[in-house]
């Protein structure tokens, strides 16, 4: 939680970038045992979009980045620091952060991966607020990128469905002007269901071997059920934590932006919260889920739309394999 004040942090500039090729329903319903109307129904999913061979998770997030500081109308050299928030890394080392500012052209600057699912991006933004409010940094670049096709197991129904890829990017910078920009950050996680959604090949508990592989034990695994309930749950108390501790009503909330996950997740969070439906940005229609690159996927969207006005409440709300869960309340600048 983002405790004290000593300057406002603002999102200064916002990009995103998904791939060319469109995967729809109807081509998944002929790869495995599905129907388009089948997966609508139960996720509220379209089409995803999915990577070219080649085309890397650093190569989006740097896509993404530039578009993100060419917003923001400073100088790539004015970027301070990079943070990644991904699960599917280019490689384990070096960090997708260290390719990202090759890539992008930022200079020597320091810079690192953050793994926390589909809560990253909000993991990052706490961290990115704390380093900038201590007087560190003053320009710091965050990036959710996944290239969730690496890891998807499209024999299983029940996952290759809801996946995409893609990345979106932000730059938070500091400003003396009071309460505006990132006021509240909450983190939470509950490793006791850390087996709900994992991927348990590739690391040292189950390093690569022809076992591994011929088992499928490097694809995502999601617990039947587990997924949905919990994330309900999760989403539903964070943000009404945020809420609470801010002292302020859910009808003072002009736009959520929600992890991007399931349409009847969004739906249910917008039932227990009492905040309509209208004010959530969703584009799980036509992204899936990205993981990570959801909430700046539509954060960036939403800007472009007009969705933020100066003065707004935004409220972003995640959860991911963890389980981990965030939330954010910004004031919009």
């Amino acid at each position: 939680m983002d405790n004290g004040f000593r300057s406002s942090v603002i999102i200064k500039g916002l990009g995103s970038y998904t791939p060319s090729r469109v995967l729809t329903n109807s081509d998944i319903a002929r790869m495995v045992d599905t129907s388009d109307e089948w997966i609508q129904t139960r996720t509220g999913i379209k089409e995803r979009r999915i990577a070219e061979n080649g085309e890397n998770c650093s190569d989006m997030a740097a896509a993404a980045s530039r578009k993100a500081i060419a917003q923001s109308g400073l100088d790539p050299a004015e970027i301070d620091f990079v943070i990644v928030a991904t699960c599917t890394p280019d490689m384990p080392f070096p960090s997708t952060a260290c390719l990202v500012q090759k890539k992008v052209g930022l200079g020597k600057i320091p810079g690192f991966d953050m793994q926390a699912a589909c809560s990253g991006f909000l993991y990052g933004m706490s961290v990115a607020t704390q380093m900038i409010r201590t007087g560190t940094y003053r320009n710091i670049l965050l990036v959710g990128a996944e290239k969730l096709s690496a890891i998807i197991d499209w024999q299983d129904r029940a996952t290759c469905v809801l996946f995409g890829d893609g990345a979106g990017a932000a730059v938070l910078s500091r400003t003396d002007v009071p309460d505006v920009g990132i006021i509240r950050t909450m983190l939470g996680a509950d490793g006791a269901l850390s087996h709900v959604l994992r991927v348990p090949g590739g690391g040292s508990a189950c390093p690569a071997t022809i076992d591994s592989l011929n088992d499928r034990q490097h694809y995502i695994k999601m617990e039947k059920g587990g997924t949905y309930k919990n994330a309900v749950r999760v989403m539903e108390q964070s943000a009404s934590s945020i809420l609470e501790q801010q002292g302020m009503e859910p009808g003072q909330i002009s736009c959520v932006i929600p992890h991007q996950a399931n349409v009847r997740i969004i739906e249910s969070i917008s039932n227990r919260l009492g905040i309509p439906m209208e004010k959530f940005i969703v584009n799980l229609d036509r992204f899936g889920n990205t993981s990570a690159a959801t909430i700046p996927l539509a954060l960036d969207e939403a800007n472009r739309l007009g969705r933020l006005q100066t003065g707004d409440n935004v409220l972003l709300v995640a959860f991911g394999a963890g389980l981990t869960w965030a939330s954010s309340l910004i004031k919009w600048h």
